[in-house]
């Protein structure tokens, strides 16, 4: 009988065992007591993990594309101000205007170091100043082309952060060189914070690239020895040709004063404001100030005005009033060339 009881009792623990086993096979929370299991159902089944091993995924994902982001969006390390003395410059340049040159042909020459408006900037250092080149214009296409050619390069070579702005005054009306001086002031501040300007006649051309395009304490006069003048100053008060302030000073002497229809007498009269405001010119080296001149005739509609003379005798009594803060133009076109930022104006000229 005993034997039977004990039988029964074996019988009865591995039914009540067995049917335990196939309850936690069959159980949710499998897992919890065999440990090996989810690696067998994620590999064939995504019922019970891939809800989570999706959020993993998800998870990993963001944080690394996050720190990818972040690294990326890092800017780049500021560059290295530029060596006060650039170590490309060759020194003395061969110099002519006898070759026919056409704008193309020029873009096809320089386009591809130039960005849109006639902006460059040194690619490997930070430039020392940001320099906005002013030029006068009316119908010298052939002048300009031969200055774009010869002062792109030397410009670069500088490594200058400018722009070159070529001011065209609309119509056939008296030519005002000054009033456009100042328009290119007021206009190229707009696209962009230049310290420096550079005022020049686009039949300049130097003959030395040392003769930096540079700011300085004083206003400067760059274009000291002129070939037509045998390469000597015509005058001790000259400021003409190719003259550079900065911001603050062309703002002190209150720019150019644009009365001065006609040829003559307004470089003078910014050689009277400067000294008026205290200040005086700087020159560099004649042996390196040199610049040849692209020969032509008189043109038509600046012919020499005597009244300019007598306007620079008055200097000291206009200078308040007459200049920037009393400038009136019309910009009636801007072109954005490769090689140049072309602004038409009207100048309400007489």
């Amino acid at each position: 009988m005993k034997k039977k009881i004990t039988i029964i009792l074996a019988l009865s623990a591995l039914f009540t065992l067995t049917c335990f086993t196939v309850f936690l096979l069959h159980s949710k929370d499998a897992s919890l007591v065999f440990p090996s299991l989810p690696q067998q159902v994620v590999k064939g089944s995504r019922r019970v993990f891939g809800k989570m091993m999706d959020h993993i995924r998800v998870k990993k994902i963001p944080d690394v594309s996050r720190k990818t982001a972040a690294t990326s969006a890092q800017p780049a390390p500021p560059l290295d101000p530029c060596p006060d003395s650039p170590l490309s410059l060759v020194g003395p340049l061969l110099v002519e205007f006898e070759t026919i040159r056409s704008l193309q042909w020029v873009r096809n020459q320089l386009g591809s170091v130039l960005q849109q408006g006639g902006r460059h900037k040194p690619p490997d250092c930070t430039a020392r100043q940001k320099v906005a080149v002013i030029i006068p214009f009316r119908n010298r296409y052939e002048h300009l082309t031969h200055w774009l050619y010869y002062l792109h390069p030397v410009l670069m070579r500088q490594q200058l952060d400018y722009g070159v702005y070529v001011i065209n005054q609309d119509g056939d009306g008296a030519f005002n060189r000054a009033k456009l001086m100042n328009i290119g002031f007021v206009e190229a501040l707009k696209e962009y914070d230049y310290d420096c300007f550079v005022f020049s006649d686009v039949d300049l051309v130097p003959i030395d690239d040392r003769n930096l395009y540079r700011c300085s304490d004083h206003p400067r006069h760059l274009s000291v020895a002129i070939d037509k003048f045998n390469y000597r100053l015509s005058s001790v008060t000259a400021f003409g040709g190719v003259s550079l302030l900065t911001k603050e000073q062309f703002l002190k002497v209150n720019g150019f004063s644009n009365t001065f229809w006609g040829w003559g007498g307004e470089d003078d009269d910014l050689y009277n404001r400067i000294i008026v405001r205290g200040m005086s010119i700087t020159r560099p080296d004649a042996g390196i100030a040199k610049y040849k001149m692209i020969k032509h005739g008189r043109d038509l509609h600046n012919e020499v005005n005597p009244e300019n003379a007598v306007k620079t005798q008055k200097t000291a009594e206009n200078i308040e009033t007459d200049g920037l803060n009393s400038l009136n133009f019309t910009v009636k076109e801007i072109l954005k060339d490769v090689l140049f930022t072309l602004i038409s104006v009207d100048v309400q000229a007489p």
